[in-house]
């Protein structure tokens, strides 16, 4: 199950600025256990975007999904 967008429950959109935000709550969440530290950012990408695997945007078009990834870890330096 996608994480909701926070300021509107229930409501997940197939465009990559809702996956965006999406794909940060996940990683911001994944950060935030104790094992995370351990993880390299691919493995931490790896498991956010598995959090993510029910996004529409993931399944209408998971190499962009993985783009919209990727800049996300790079503007964010997350």
């Amino acid at each position: 199950m996608p994480i909701p967008i926070p300021d509107k429950p229930g409501q997940l959109f197939n465009n990559p600025d809702s996956f965006a935000m999406v794909f940060d709550a996940a990683w911001k969440q994944l950060i935030r256990r104790p094992s995370a530290e351990s993880l390299s950012i691919a493995e931490k990408k790896q498991q956010a975007m598995a959090a993510c695997a029910d996004h529409p945007f993931m399944l209408s078009d998971p190499a962009m999904a993985d783009q919209v990834a990727d800049f996300r870890i790079r503007l964010l330096n997350l």
